[in-house]
C-alpha cells in the first residue's frame, strides 16, 4: 500500500525555490521544522487575540488573513500556493494578534514554528537566511499594497492586481476582492465591467 506521508523535502524544496537558494543540507533542515495541516473551507488557522505561533506556505488552496474595522470584515492579504502567510507582528513579537487568518478553499498549508524556527536559526546560517527573505518579501509586498492604495485610483488598483495575482480575481469571493482593493463590491464590478474585452 503506498504511502500517504507527505514528502516534506519536497515541500521544502519548493519553499526554498520561492524564496533564496538553498544546499541540500538547508533543504533538508527546513523540512524538518515542516508540520503539516490540512483545513476545511471557512476554517480559521488564527482568531484574533491568540499568538500567531507559525508562519505558514500555502500548497495547495488559498487563505487570507482580515480585520474587523467597526462593523466592517476589511481584508489585508491574500496568500495561494507557493506562497507563505504570516502575521508578521505577532510573529515576531510572539503577542496577540489582531488579525484573523481563514481558509477561502479547502487547503494543504505546512507550518514553520516559531520557536524551532528560532532555535536553528542561532546555528544555521542558511535557515536565517530563508527566514530573512521571506520577511524582506513580506514587507515588501505589503509596501507595494499600501502605494497602491495611496497613489493608484480603483481602476489601476483592479489591473494592478489582475496583472501580478490573477488568481485572486478568479478565486476570491466578489466582496473580499474589493475590500483588499478598499473599494465597495459595486464600484469593483463597475471597474470590472469596464475592463472586460
Amino acid at each position: 500500500m503506498p504511502s500517504t506521508k507527505p514528502d516534506t523535502r519536497r515541500v521544502a524544496a519548493d519553499i526554498a525555490n520561492g524564496y533564496c537558494k538553498m544546499s541540500a543540507k538547508g533543504i533538508e533542515t527546513l523540512s524538518s521544522l515542516l508540520q503539516p495541516i490540512a483545513v476545511a473551507k471557512g476554517e480559521r488557522l488564527l482568531d484574533e487575540g491568540q499568538v500567531c505561533s507559525s508562519m505558514y506556505y500555502v500548497e495547495r488552496g488559498m487563505v487570507r488573513q482580515f480585520y474587523y474595522k467597526g462593523n466592517r470584515d476589511v481584508t489585508e492579504h491574500f496568500s495561494y500556493e507557493g506562497r507563505i502567510v504570516i502575521c508578521i507582528e505577532s510573529f515576531i513579537l510572539q503577542e496577540p494578534s489582531r488579525l484573523m487568518v481563514e481558509a477561502l478553499e479547502p487547503s494543504m498549508l505546512y507550518g514553520i514554528p516559531h520557536d524551532r524556527l528560532h532555535r536553528l536559526m542561532e546555528v544555521d546560517a542558511e535557515i536565517e537566511h530563508f527566514y530573512r527573505k521571506v520577511l524582506e518579501h513580506a514587507l515588501i509586498s505589503s509596501q507595494e499594497h499600501a502605494d497602491s492604495q495611496r497613489f493608484e485610483n480603483a481602476s489601476e488598483r483592479y489591473l494592478r492586481l489582475l496583472r501580478n495575482k490573477p488568481a485572486i480575481v478568479l478565486r476570491a469571493p466578489l466582496a473580499y476582492v474589493a475590500s483588499f482593493l478598499q473599494m465597495t463590491p459595486e464600484t469593483l464590478s463597475r471597474v470590472r465591467s469596464a475592463h472586460v474585452d
